[in-house]
């Protein structure tokens, strides 16, 4: 598709701007939204910058300069105004996390091109595929929160909002074709409510970091106390966790509990770490060695029926899937799938409470599911993530 030249963005960094930015969407049936936030380069995440696009114009809504972006949160809630965003996730736990935002009516380009049965879904492939545009990625990890931003970011982040309505209509029209809109819509609806809202895991710092299992309750505890030490740190300079640590680098010092600044070294820290954090490391590593032990958090494991019924359910799923031609989870979305499998419905109207979110995959699956969970079948190995 042939594309025409671009008009300059419109900077927001004002109130009054904001309020007429606020005032062009009350006129909009749709528009497209993206942000950039600072998660590479900063303790606290934080959006830096809301990208929102019309039919006419591009708006770039400094959120660092403004401190209140309330006259927004009509136009996300509206349920007459579609927000058309790629990836939606991410942005609207962000949006709701630093504004409270709410939201109603969406259209995910993320989601409709997975239904599709696209195997490549980044806006910059697609926006390759679909406009003949090419999107310079090496702006993608830049410190959005550092003022002023560069003509070339700006373009940057523009071009994240500008082609999605365009993208929208053109994957609409083949969802239509495939008689897949209303599963799209379905996702859309889902996709409104905000997850856990900060971005983090519930669980304790030391529960998240990869290899902690391998870990005695001594080492355990100590890596509590480094993870404590770390974060302080990183709060203090205003960086993210892994830019003081790695958490590789924090299970060594677990590992091994060194007592010295040579033994920092010795397990893996530069000259340059030691120096600015030994003291603070050493200390937590003493401070580890004589608490209290960490106790593990048990999670429950899921019966054998359950595991059974799981099993079933992932073989089925898979098979549908490769008919259509898409990922297992567009079949049935984990939440939906580990429902069914701990319930274990043996009818139909069982079956349809527990997909009330999806009467797209109710209708076209129920029968399918209750024939897999009726099936004949050993118990095999299976993961709980998937």
């Amino acid at each position: 598709m042939k594309t025409s030249p671009l008009l300059p963005p419109v900077w927001v960094s004002t109130p009054s701007e904001l309020k007429r930015l606020a005032d062009d969407l009350r006129t909009q049936s749709r528009a497209a939204v993206d942000t950039e936030s600072n998660s590479l380069h900063a303790y606290r995440e934080q959006v830096c910058l809301i990208q929102i696009s019309t039919t006419r114009h591009d708006y770039l809504v400094d959120s660092i300069a403004l401190n209140d972006l309330q006259p927004l949160s009509t136009f996300f809630a509206n349920p007459h105004i579609e927000k058309v965003f790629h990836a939606a996730e991410y942005d609207i736990n962000c949006l709701h996390r630093d504004y409270g935002f709410q939201f109603h009516n969406l259209f995910d380009t993320v989601i409709a091109a997975r239904i599709l049965g696209h195997t490549v879904i980044g806006l910059g492939d697609l926006l390759s595929q679909y406009f003949d545009v090419q999107v310079n990625k090496q702006y993608q990890k830049s410190n959005w929160g550092k003022r002023p931003l560069t003509y070339e970011q700006e373009d940057y982040a523009r071009l994240d909002s500008h082609y999605l309505i365009a993208l929208r209509d053109i994957l609409e029209n083949e969802l239509r074709e495939n008689n897949l809109l209303e599963l799209a819509e379905e996702d859309f609806k889902r996709a409104c409510q905000p997850g856990n809202g900060n971005g983090k895991s519930a669980r304790a710092h030391w529960e998240r970091i990869s290899g902690h299992q391998d870990l005695s309750p001594r080492q355990l505890s100590i890596l509590t106390e480094l993870c404590s030490c770390r974060d302080l740190i990183a709060e203090q300079l205003d960086r993210p966790v892994f830019k003081v640590i790695s958490d590789d680098l924090l299970l060594s010092l677990a590992h091994l509990a060194p007592h010295s600044s040579s033994e920092l070294e010795d397990a893996g820290l530069t000259k340059v770490q030691v120096e600015r954090f030994g003291s603070g490391f050493l200390k937590a590593i003493h401070t580890g060695t004589n608490a209290p032990l960490v106790v593990r958090t048990r999670s429950k494991r899921p019966g054998d029926a359950m595991l059974l019924r799981l099993e079933k359910l992932k073989d089925w799923r898979k098979k549908e899937a490769a008919g259509m031609k898409v990922e297992s989870d567009v079949i049935l979305p984990k939440p939906m799938l580990y429902a069914i499998a701990e319930h274990g419905p043996r009818d139909l109207d069982k079956l349809e409470i527990l997909m009330n979110e999806s009467p797209w995959r109710y209708k076209h699956f129920s029968e399918a599911i209750i024939k897999a969970l009726e099936s004949k079948g050993k118990p095999k190995p299976t993961s709980t993530s998937q």
